[in-house]
């Protein structure tokens, strides 16, 4: 990944953009092992137990905007390591996936040996890592694919799970105060596989048997004697972070607010087996339209397949990059303030200096190389346009454009020419569906007839904002100068079937005078 240009020291000590304030601590804090090993190791984690959602790729995305900023800091390598904790039992199915009845008899097995429910790879566990690698590739993230299950039967993991063995009783130590009584019981940072089921099994230890790296577990009353090594235990979860970040040598890794005190409690464990703890960020939750958390299993919220459908792959990151310690709502609606947000952020950058656009989210989105493309219209502007001009597909819609913004050329604004596309396709999955056009009452239609009328003195050479003045005197002559917020309502609820719309003087020069006329006149009747 180039950057454009080598960005002045200064700027970069100045600089509070999240992504180079995160590679600074990073820097700090882990120069000695960096140093050492001329290296720089990110790690990004995933739990394919079910269909990738859009946090996972939040997760690496951002964690390939701070690759971006080291690599601004400084000249080491860096490597961000994608993981996935593949070899994790299958404990829940997913709603959102088919063959239920087949997942159901194959729970608490390790996620590559459970069926493909799709019936397209070896294992769903291989299915859902195919598609996550699908995804980022997509975007062209640069990683390193490591597979849990690959890992731990490849004998990779053996000499940690070697010392994790020796150090039994000071995990023990660390763990078991988190844990109620009854846990505490049957507690083992040691999970077998069962040699007769394949199933991950959370039972209790009998002995240990250091020498022989192996362990005696009670299997209900029957005595079931493992080999730790090549697969056949895996770690519990805490433990098994701190094993990777030990074995990997990883030195930064963000994770979800939710994984805190795991975090905290995976620090202590590497800590006591020999290393020190990667540096950390903590991320909020992205929630879905009703304030819950996204889940793998429930497949709430919007997927990245769906955004990718209804906006550009740089509007996606633009919301990863924005706020990451706030939680945010993901789902359809929020795709059109992004896609303005990623617009409006593209037009400042052409006046900024250096400093402020360390500052734009668009040169982390782009990698400091971003677009020059002119804005010709807002994303909230063109979905209004589809619905007024009844366009069903690129070409039509280009016309209609056209005809209104003389001498434009597809190729000199690749950008718009992508969301005229995306435009259709939101407009008729989600706005058709929700739009509740206004019956107006007879003192609503006196007021609206008034503004066709204000309109005979409009021609389409006007400027929008003497179109804008002229809407605003008709809407306080006609019972609406205390509250002409009221009065753009009405507009909007009418015509565009939604309480918010464009800003309309700007609207009406571009769609025309007595084709907005003719617009009102139809929605009144």
């Amino acid at each position: 990944m180039l950057l454009n240009k080598v960005i002045e020291k200064d700027n970069l000590d100045k600089t509070n953009a999240w992504p180079f304030v995160e590679a600074k601590k990073l820097l700090r804090e882990r120069k000695s092992f960096i140093d050492k090993k001329g290296k720089i190791i990110l790690q990004t984690g995933y739990g394919p137990s079910g269909l990738p959602h859009i946090g996972t790729f939040g997760e690496v995305a951002r964690t390939s905007m701070m690759v971006n900023a080291l690599k601004q800091l400084t000249d080491i390598p860096t490597e961000i390591i994608t993981f996935s904790d593949d070899m994790d039992g299958f404990r829940k199915v997913p709603e959102n996936v088919p063959n239920q009845e087949l997942l159901n008899n194959n729970l608490h097995k390790p996620l590559t040996q459970v069926p493909d429910p799709f019936e397209k790879f070896s294992s769903f566990g291989e299915h859902n890592n195919e598609m996550l690698k699908d995804f980022l590739n997509k975007f062209n993230f640069e990683y390193n694919f490591q597979s849990s299950s690959v890992l731990y039967k490849s004998g990779f993991f053996n000499p940690t799970l070697q010392i994790i063995l020796e150090n039994y009783q000071g995990i023990m130590d660390i763990i078991l105060p988190t844990l109620g009584k009854e846990r505490q019981k049957t507690y083992s940072p040691f999970l077998p596989i069962c040699p007769d089921t394949g199933k991950v099994l959370e039972i209790p230890v009998l002995e240990i048997l250091k020498e022989k790296s192996k362990i005696i577990f009670d299997n209900n009353g029957k005595k079931l004697e493992v080999s730790i090594f090549d697969g056949n235990c895996k770690l519990q979860w805490k433990v098994d972070w701190a094993m990777r970040w030990y074995a990997l040598d990883i030195d930064f890794e963000m994770y979800g607010k939710d994984l805190i005190e795991s975090a905290i409690l995976s620090s202590k464990i590497i800590k006591l087996i020999g290393k020190t703890n990667p540096s950390g960020f903590a991320y909020e939750l992205f929630l879905d339209e009703k304030g819950e958390k996204i889940s793998k299993s429930k497949g709430n919220g919007i997927t990245i397949d769906q955004w990718l459908e209804y906006a550009s792959p740089e509007s996606l990151s633009l919301y990863m990059y924005q706020n990451p310690k706030r939680a945010k709502k993901l789902y359809k609606e929020i795709v059109p303030k992004t896609v303005d947000e990623y617009l409006d952020f593209i037009e400042k950058a052409k006046t900024q200096n250096e400093l402020q656009l360390l500052m734009n989210p668009v040169w982390h989105v782009h990698n400091g190389l971003i677009p020059k493309e002119d804005t010709i219209m807002s994303f909230s502007m063109l979905l209004n346009l589809v619905e007024t001009s009844n366009a069903d597909s690129k070409e039509l819609l280009w016309k209609f454009v056209k005809k209104y913004k003389k001498n434009l050329l597809e190729k000199e604004h690749p950008i718009f020419d992508n969301l005229i596309g995306y435009a259709i396709k939101y407009f008729n999955d989600v706005i058709k569906l929700q739009k509740k056009y206004k019956t107006p009452d007879a003192n609503e239609k006196v007021a609206l007839e008034a503004l066709v009328k204000s309109l005979d003195s409009c021609n389409d050479k006007m400027l929008p904002e003497d179109i804008q003045t002229l809407i605003y005197s008709t809407g306080k002559e006609n019972g609406y100068a205390e509250n002409l917020r009221d009065w753009f309502k009405l507009i909007y609820e009418v015509v565009f079937g939604d309480e918010n719309g464009p800003r309309m003087g700007f609207f009406i020069s571009f769609f025309g005078v007595n084709e907005t006329k003719e617009l009102i006149k139809e929605k009144i009747k």
